[in-house]
């Protein structure tokens, strides 16, 4: 077997260790300390996020999409895959070297995503553009931890609350979806969506799509107006 490879190690800003860019052949793994946050050959669930959320809100003309989180860009080329061509997607990325990973050793696997004239990188929190974005965007997608709290940095946690969701909640227009991933079921969060106002949907998706792989949870939580309850 071939054994994996260290391509490149890149600091988090503000968080604690760093994340590993792997290779094995052509397989590529990106760790956390004893974490894999992703992986090239399982990407069944990242896209999941995309397509459910695109049946949502597909009806949007010229949609507004935020992506937290390019990670191996799977959500980002899924969404590109159904969008027409007056789209806009913008992917904000918190580490510059994710980035830089995307253009160069997986460059392959991103394709021309990353040159679509729809998308917009931004090298930046995506909180802040939740914050700063009210009704700016048909659907918010969160890919950024293994699950609704601050695993990559603790800073995070603040996406999940209470504070987050409603800040996600203004920052969507009326009807839009805010989509977040997760690597397990957790009930106290799909209490806050509610709570936050949202219409919530918990799907059970697989790592690997249709060909199997471990159990992953997509939240499509829609945001409900009085006028509409």
């Amino acid at each position: 077997m071939i054994p994996w490879s260290l391509i490149d190690t890149a600091q988090i800003p503000g968080g604690e260790g760093a994340l590993r860019l792997m290779r094995r052949g052509g397989e590529f793994s990106i760790m956390l300390g004893n974490n894999e946050l992703m992986n090239s050959r399982l990407s069944g669930s990242e896209q999941a996020l995309a397509t459910l959320s695109y049946e949502r809100i597909r009806s949007c003309p010229a949609p507004s999409i935020l992506i937290g989180g390019l990670g191996m860009g799977f959500t980002l080329r899924a969404v590109l895959s159904v969008l027409d061509p007056k789209a806009r997607v913008v992917v904000a990325e918190l580490v510059p070297a994710v980035v830089a990973w995307a253009r160069g050793p997986m460059a392959e696997l991103h394709g021309g995503s990353l040159t679509d004239p729809r998308v917009s990188i931004q090298e930046t929190d995506v909180g802040r553009l939740i914050h700063s974005g009210r009704g700016s965007y048909d659907a918010i997608l969160l890919d950024v931890d293994n699950g609704p709290e601050g695993l990559t940095r603790e800073a995070n946690d603040g996406l999940y609350h209470s504070a987050g969701l409603t800040a996600a909640r203004k920052a969507l227009r009326p009807g839009g979806v805010l989509a977040v991933w997760s690597c397990a079921p957790d009930r106290s969060f799909t209490q806050r969506l509610h709570k936050a106002g949202f219409g919530v949907e918990e799907i059970k998706v697989r790592a690997n799509g249709g060909r199997g792989g471990a159990r992953h949870v997509v939240w499509i939580a829609t945001r409900i107006d009085r006028g509409a309850q």
